[in-house]
């Protein structure tokens, strides 16, 4: 795919679910099924899926009548108020430059290690970019990077009921002055970017071992990049999921970044107007425009 080509919601692979604007202008949920596109009912919702056991959100998608009605434009594969989170530090390299930017480096090296995994609030969906939409910088910070990752779409009990991608935006400025500057370092405006889509679980190939590649380019030309493997990851999804949902409830199921090794050196500054485009084997592509917030 061309980068900066608009997305074809009915390119999704089978197996997705998808959010997208119909021609009359809804906002409609989509699943991709081995027999053609179908649509979901209008008072369907990811958080009514996602309130649902595994096998019964899936009959449920089962049974939704084909599309008669064309997606046009893809959405963020979110609700306005479903939470998303993320776990930090979760892979060697992402230790490593966290350590490097940091003032208090021995934080980073002991969560690495440490039993309990760090786990933040990101944001709440009505707050999420989706595809084609902003990838916020913000304007107060120095440094700032993308951080591409696989994200889980977990159910109310936890479980995993899909996959999607996330670009979890984050200044590395704000957060090396001091950790406890972590929730502006990273959430702000438009500081999550989520989609294009949702493979569902059992569609997914072999989600402990799925490339992720991200590069920037400026100007039409590539800038910066670099790949990893979910391979790469110290912690178990489960391990995150578990202590996501430990002495909390999610009536309506969450999604969880599960953190990045693809890590611009210290020495890359991203800038307005750059493209970042985000690859994860299995679900797809996300590209953004970096915008100064």
């Amino acid at each position: 795919m061309t980068r900066n080509q608009p997305l074809n919601p009915n390119d999704a692979p089978l197996g997705t679910l998808l959010k997208a604007r119909t021609q009359s202008g809804a906002a409609r949920w989509f699943y991709q099924s081995p027999d053609g596109l179908r649509a979901l009912g209008a008072e369907t919702r990811l958080g009514s899926l996602l309130a649902l056991e595994v096998s019964d959100a899936l009959r449920t998608l089962d049974a939704a009548p084909l599309a008669s009605e064309a997606p046009t434009q893809l959405l963020a594969p979110v609700d306005d108020y479903t939470e998303v989170w993320a776990a930090g530090v979760t892979y060697q390299i992402s230790k490593e430059a966290r350590m490097e930017e940091s003032s208090e480096a021995d934080i980073y090296d002991r969560v690495y290690d440490a039993e309990r995994p760090e786990l933040f609030f990101k944001g709440l969906g009505w707050r999420v970019s989706g595809p084609g939409g902003p990838a916020g910088i913000r304007a107060d910070s120095e440094l700032n990077v993308p951080e591409p990752e696989l994200a889980l779409v977990l159910n109310f009990r936890g479980e995993v009921m899909g996959y999607t991608i996330c670009n979890d935006m984050s200044s590395r400025s704000i957060e090396g002055e001091n950790p406890l500057y972590l929730p502006q370092a990273k959430v702000y405006r438009h500081s999550c970017v989520i989609g294009p889509w949702i493979r569902l679980a059992g569609a997914m190939p072999d989600p402990d071992n799925t490339g992720i590649t991200m590069d920037i380019a400026r100007r039409g030309e590539v800038v910066w990049k670099g790949s990893t493997s979910t391979a790469k990851l110290k912690r178990k999804f489960t391990e995150l999921a578990d202590y996501l949902i430990r002495a909390e409830d999610y009536p309506e199921g969450a999604v969880l970044s599960t953190g990045t090794s693809v890590v611009p050196d210290l020495d890359f500054i991203l800038s307005e107007g750059d493209n970042v485009t985000i690859g994860i084997e299995g679900i797809g592509v996300l590209s953004n425009a970096v915008a100064r917030v």
